[in-house]
């Protein structure tokens, strides 16, 4: 089973920007659907956005739509969540998964990096 890291967490200010990024050890993430989601402090963990293993289709939460971007580069076995305009409510972990379709994770996560938005 491929094993997802994730890279790219840390503290920003609000309206700030952070790229995260998922890559696999010893597995191809280029037949797969990929997504990120997150959980909060106190709360529910929560589909962030998606792409098609192609990466002709993505999807995001409302609450992202319009600052995040998902994407993917299959050559570097690599996707990444570009985020900007950030807000003190998408401080969380957030985490990288794989095999899902849109807001359904599938069966494979990374151990998540902490983003943390300071007003």
């Amino acid at each position: 089973q491929a094993q997802l890291v994730e890279f790219g967490g840390g503290l920003v200010q609000a309206g700030g920007s952070l790229r995260l990024s998922c890559t696999a050890s010893g597995h191809t993430l280029s037949a797969y659907n990929m997504g990120w989601f997150r959980q909060g402090p106190g709360k529910e963990r929560e589909f962030v956005a998606a792409v098609s293993w192609s990466g002709d289709t993505t999807s995001y939460a409302e609450s992202v739509k319009g600052r995040f971007t998902i994407s993917r580069d299959n050559a570097r076995n690599t996707v990444y969540l570009q985020m900007t305009s950030l807000k003190p409510e998408d401080t969380a972990v957030y985490s990288c998964n794989a095999g899902g379709r849109n807001s359904t994770p599938g069966p494979v996560w990374g151990q998540g990096t902490q983003v943390t938005v300071s007003s």
